[in-house]
């Protein structure tokens, strides 16, 4: 065989694997995404953002992904001192990092969106649903940066929420800018060794020494560790045990002349994922910082900017889903094996529904709750609604405990779905799977997020009883539901409700916290999933999403026998539409919601 022919060969051999989404663009590819934002944003706004979002969904599944796979590839360097032998910390960040600093901070600002007008030339600060949408495209190619812009943005909302005007003057202009030269980004200092989830047991110390509060101690995990600018908790010299006596600070990495603050980078972390980011290990020496806030508040402040980023942290998750469903459906249109082409196997179809299923959840209940967080925030001048506060209150926590351990199990069987090849780093499934598991332990673990849901949301506050007031509302308002599955979903609304109701009123049935958070969660995205889809429909004749709501019934709602072997025919009919590209009807949508497996 000649050179020429062997060539040949090696090509066709290589055309049969699965491509991948090179080339894809990630907004354009994602239905639901487009659909929501039609749902939840102005027209005016709309129409102004689709070519950014356009632009950086186009980024996020090219330029960016290669540099999201190189800066994975190349982690950041501490570095103790410079050439002369001076001590001077510093960390050397591939350029394919800087790369994407340059897209998140420079071009789209998503870290200053909430805060400042004239991003992206609009005249005012976004709602926090056209923000997410960008986190959302972005973090589907990096998620290791995720963390530093959502502290940024976090930490400027602390900062707004809670400092005076001094400190607000002196921050909020270095952290919003979007000339990544002059940017400060924000960094949080929480967990010790002694406290991660506990926080109140962190041993740090704050004393005022001629008239400048300095802290002692060590920061066990401390994410975008080199940041110019941390938020985080001391102890008061002086000040009560517990989290009663913490308070929250303000840390530059550099004093007014230009000095090293006096606070040391031990180490960094060797991470299973998020590789790209340096997290690191912290020493305070009486490293100079500033209160925000009284200091008897310190826990209430810096619980402000968790939630705010517990929220960020769900939608990063989704992202992840998202990212492993477009790598799922590649290889699905783009995969023959046995002589016929993999989408035309039932059994690979019904495991793409149950990779994308998880995918669709996160994203209805992320834009509720976004779009709750914009009414609770009083955005755009509207007096701030304290019902919203309430949604806002148990929608966060409901949402970061179910769609980050989704986003677990979704990037494996997305890993699966490619074959062999998902298992090698050149394709981005392994780096999909690793930097799953973290969302399910930054800003509290499941444990402790399930916990907040059920004994604070609910058994403090009674957050579910507007929640669920609120769901019913939505499927009463969406007059093209089926009677008969509006009373069934409204049924599980219901259950689910006196479940995480019962569960917060007695202390002894702590180890059920998880069950009953999931139970409210798969309850109200199937509701939220039903209204979505008579509200599209009516802008564009498209009823899928109803479909998808069919799904979280059958599959996360309804009792099932192992045993019993079902008709296969309603869900090769609904996984026929849905993962085709034609609109679905709202006839064979109604139809289908109706029809028993």
């Amino acid at each position: 065989m000649n050179v020429e022919r062997q060539l040949d060969a090696s090509a066709n051999r290589s055309a049969a694997l699965a491509p991948d989404t090179r080339g894809w663009n990630f907004y354009d590819a994602d239905i639901g995404l487009k659909d929501l934002l039609s749902v939840y944003l102005a027209p005016a706004l709309l129409e102004h953002l689709t070519p950014w979002l356009t632009k950086l969904g186009s980024m996020a599944a090219n330029e960016l992904d290669v540099a999201a796979h190189l800066a994975d590839r190349h982690t950041p360097v501490l570095h103790h001192r410079d050439r002369f032998g001076r001590d001077q910390q510093w960390i050397e960040y591939h350029p394919a990092y800087r790369e994407l600093e340059e897209a998140a901070y420079g071009t789209f600002g998503i870290h200053a969106m909430s805060h400042r007008a004239g991003i992206m030339d609009w005249p005012e600060p976004y709602p926090a649903t056209a923000k997410h949408a960008f986190t959302y495209l972005f973090n589907q190619a990096e998620f290791g940066l995720g963390c530093p812009i959502n502290v940024t943005d976090s930490g400027m909302h602390a900062i707004l929420k809670f400092a005076s005007d001094e400190i607000k003057d002196w921050l909020i202009p270095k952290m919003s800018t979007t000339d990544t030269g002059e940017l400060w980004q924000g960094g949080q200092y929480m967990t010790e060794k002694e406290g991660g989830s506990d926080v109140g047991s962190l041993t740090t110390i704050a004393r005022l020494e001629d008239g400048q509060w300095r802290v002692y101690g060590e920061k066990w995990f401390c994410s975008n560790a080199d940041a110019e600018l941390n938020l985080m908790l001391a102890r008061p010299e002086g000040a009560s045990e517990g989290t009663r006596g913490l308070a929250l600070f303000a840390l530059p990495r550099f004093l007014e002349d230009g000095s090293p603050n006096h606070y040391r980078i031990v180490r960094l972390k060797e991470k299973l994922g998020t590789r790209s980011m340096a997290s690191g290990e912290v020493i305070l020496e009486g490293a100079v910082v500033h209160p925000i806030g009284p200091l008897d508040r310190g826990i209430h402040q810096m619980l402000e900017m968790v939630n705010w980023s517990r929220l960020s942290n769900g939608i990063k998750s989704s992202a992840l889903m998202r990212r492993a469903v477009h790598d799922s459906t590649a290889v699905m249109r783009g995969r023959k094996v046995f002589g016929m082409p993999l989408m035309d196997k039932p059994l690979a179809r019904r495991q793409m529904l149950k990779i994308q299923l998880p995918a669709e959840q996160s994203l209805s209940l992320w834009f509720f709750t976004a779009d709750v967080l914009d009414k609770a925030e009083g955005y755009g001048g509207q007096p701030a609604s304290q019902e919203a506060a309430a949604l806002l209150r148990i929608a966060t926590p409901v949402l970061k405990f179910r769609s980050t351990r989704d986003g677990r199990r979704v990037t494996g069987d997305a890993m699966e779905m490619r074959g062999g090849i998902g298992y090698v780093e050149e394709f981005v499934n392994p780096r999909l799977l690793r930097d799953a598991h973290l969302g399910s332990i930054w800003e509290g673990t499941s444990n402790i997020v399930a916990l907040d849901a059920v004994t604070r949301a609910v058994a403090k506050h009674d957050c579910h009883v507007p929640f669920q007031a609120a769901l019913h509302a939505r499927l009463d308002e969406a007059e093209a539901i089926p009677d008969a599955y509006r009373a069934e979903l409204k049924g599980y609304i219901d259950r689910a409700v006196e479940g995480i109701g019962a569960v917060g009123a007695s202390k002894a049935d702590e180890a059920q916290c998880r069950q009953v958070t999931s139970a409210f969660y798969h309850a109200a995205t199937a509701a939220l999933m039903a209204w979505e889809g008579t509200v599209i429909h009516a802008k564009r004749g498209d009823a899928r999403r109803l479909l998808w709501s069919k799904l979280v019934v059958e599959h996360r709602l309804k009792p099932r026998d192992p045993f019993q072997l079902g008709d296969t025919a309603l869900e090769d009919e609904i996984s026929a539409l849905l993962l085709g590209d034609a609109a679905v009807p709202l006839a064979d949508a109604a139809r289908l919601v109706l029809s028993e497996r």
